[in-house]
């Protein structure tokens, strides 16, 4: 099996997830929080897949989906054009809300196809290129194709804890 195959399979599951996670979910349950300074589900979904978006289309040279593919205008969120979520406090992270599921999952799996592609056009060589002289090692885009997983599988467990926990709640 190829590196490439592994990171592939990697993103495969973050997929996998996320569908889990938003599927058949109303919008208000997506975007509830558990408490004031908590994350949503809609959050939580949307910052994994900007930072995925972001990182990907900076190591492949290609734009971001996010304004390629006509999210931003479709989210229209009170937020700068070029937001991850990184950063965010509680209360940016509470204007980022979905009228639909589908509209989360259609952002998320345009990024994911855009992902794939780059992933599988990959030579094992390619992993060892240098895509950011910023650290210390620099980082190359192996490294970065697992730091992105990583953040991609964190986010999406918090995404499932927190759906299941408001499935338990009071209100359920």
């Amino acid at each position: 099996m190829k590196a490439t195959d592994v990171i592939t399979d990697g993103f495969g599951r973050i997929r996998e997830i996320v569908h889990e996670v938003v599927d058949g979910v109303p919008p208000e349950r997506l975007n509830a929080r558990v408490d004031p300074g908590a994350n949503s589900i809609t959050w939580l979904v949307w910052h994994l897949t900007r930072i995925q978006d972001d990182h990907i289309a900076d190591a492949a040279d290609l734009e971001q989906v996010w304004r390629a593919g006509g999210w931003a205008h479709r989210f229209a969120l009170p937020l700068p054009a070029g937001s991850t979520g990184y950063g965010h406090s509680a209360r940016q992270a509470g204007t980022v809300r979905v009228e639909s599921g589908e509209q989360l999952l259609g952002y998320y799996d345009a990024v994911h196809e855009q992902t794939v592609r780059f992933v599988r056009g990959l030579a094992a060589g390619d992993l060892e290129r240098v895509v950011d002289e910023r650290w210390d090692p620099p980082v190359t885009l192996g490294v970065r194709l697992v730091s992105v997983l990583a953040d991609d599988l964190q986010h999406a467990g918090q995404a499932a804890f927190v759906r299941g926990v408001l499935e338990r709640g009071p209100d359920s």
